[in-house]
């Protein structure tokens, strides 16, 4: 990042009252909390986890984001990628987890979890020098699918989240999401100031209330969970090493990183910033050293969360001030499972019909990042309509590639990497001349530039 950029951001972010920034800070937390902590309860389901083993996962989860947020936020010599980001734990690492838990244990699980971030760390000076592979029309069409691909996950939450729940789809689900998105929709368009920032935290409560008036609100999971606990290392295992869940991991962490290289070019287009390929090294190793903590405190890696872009498109408010509080509430809730429990209580359709405001907006970052594109050539055309084309395809029938070997399937079932390597593969096909190295396709940051402009 240049260092101007750098002084504006900073900036920006003495002009965000404590007040302000705290109240959109916890947006943030909210936003990202059930996105992250889905990925605990269906591991810890999964692996039998007991009652106070599940309440101790998510918590040093919630924990272990504040942590990883943190080392993402500021920028060293070594780490952190400076943006306005959050980080939680990717759920493309369930399935591979679940199954390494499954069959070798969770000390075999974790040690995989270190591996893949010591390699995450080592190859980020060579990934980061791959940046002309991510210009507006590959980054732009890997971001419009990791937007759209998630609504229909919103969708879900929407009527209930069990699809097969007689239940699923029950009007009060409906009544009660929908409500939710059109609080979101109206304070966004006709509020200002402040209450516009809070859109998505207001339409959350008001969500919320609603489905405590109609009795669907429980208290149990408050009223069971400890008032503190301290994060230990090793507490459910001491890693062991095993080469091939190790490199099972490391080939999950490269469609993480994938995904982050998207996140990162859409938050400096927002934030009007350009990302050096110093900038991209720090942010990936910061990822990496967040992968190894995950390991050693017995939790998850973890990588950048495409959810908050479209709460910082909304909201207008694009400091790292606000995520310097929501990096506290992380750390604060991972203290205090009882309190952190309180997260817990927002009913699913309340939070489905947030996610598809806000998968919805990510998905129209994409399309805005590709304006950049001259779409006259139709080589860019091929390479968004197939790009696109395939990774909506796969997430919506990922069940075609289940005869393939288990290693392709980690790789060829997920529509965010699918998109990605297609568009990768696909512009440099097309752009990249061999002989004389040039390079038709303009890199991201320039076009951010014309964006603004």
């Amino acid at each position: 990042m240049a260092k101007n950029d750098e002084l504006n951001l900073i900036a920006t972010s003495k002009e965000v009252s404590n007040g302000k920034a705290a109240l959109l800070g916890f947006q943030h937390l909210l936003s990202m909390y059930s996105g992250d902590m889905i990925v605990p309860l269906l591991i810890g389901a999964a692996l039998h986890f007991s009652a106070m083993q599940m309440a101790y996962l998510v918590s040093i989860d919630i924990f272990m984001c504040g942590i990883a947020t943190l080392l993402q936020l500021r920028k060293t010599r070594y780490t952190g990628i400076a943006l306005p980001v959050v980080l939680g734990a990717a759920i493309q690492v369930v399935t591979p987890l679940i199954s390494i838990g499954q069959k070798m244990g969770l000390a075999v699980m974790y040690g995989s979890i270190i591996g893949a971030g010591i390699f995450i760390f080592l190859v980020s000076g060579l990934f980061s020098k791959v940046r002309n592979l991510f210009p507006p029309i590959v980054t732009g069409s890997l971001i419009t699918v990791i937007g759209f691909s998630l609504v229909p996950v919103g969708f879900e939450d929407l009527g209930g989240g069990d699809v097969s729940s007689k239940s699923f789809g029950d009007p009060k689900y409906l009544l009660i999401g929908f409500v939710t998105m059109i609080v979101i929709l109206l304070f966004n368009s006709y509020a200002s100031g402040l209450l516009k920032s809070l859109a998505i935290l207001i339409g959350l409560v008001t969500g919320t209330a609603l489905a405590g008036a109609m009795g669907m609100i429980s208290l149990h999971a408050v009223a069971t969970a400890s008032w503190f606990h301290i994060p230990r290392p090793f507490f459910f295992a001491t890693p062991k090493f095993e080469w091939s869940s190790i490199i099972t991991m490391m080939v999950v962490s490269l469609t993480t990183m994938v995904e982050s290289t998207g996140v990162f070019f859409a938050l400096a287009d927002i934030t009007g910033s350009k990302l050096s390929t110093d900038d991209l090294k720090r942010g990936y190793r910061a990822e990496g050293i967040a992968a190894i903590l995950g390991g050693i405190f017995n939790t998850f890696p973890y990588s950048t969360f495409s959810e908050n872009v479209g709460v910082l498109q909304l909201s207008g408010v694009k400091s790292k001030k606000p995520i310097y509080f929501a990096a506290a509430f992380l750390l604060i809730l991972g203290l205090l499972p009882k309190v952190g429990a309180l997260a817990t209580i927002i009913p699913t359709p309340v939070l489905g019909g947030a996610m598809i405001v806000m998968f919805g907006m990510v998905g129209v970052q994409g399309i805005r990042m590709l304006q950049a594109v001259d779409f006259r050539d139709n080589h860019n055309l091929l390479v968004a309509a197939i790009s696109i084309g395939l990774g909506m395809g796969v997430t919506v029938y990922p069940q075609v590639f289940q005869e393939l070997p288990e290693v392709a399937k980690l790789i060829l079932t997920n529509g965010i990497v699918i998109a990605s390597f297609s568009a990768v593969i696909l512009n440099a096909m097309f752009h990249f001349s061999i002989g004389n190295k040039q390079v038709a396709a303009e890199v991201h940051s320039d076009a951010a530039d014309k964006i603004e402009k």
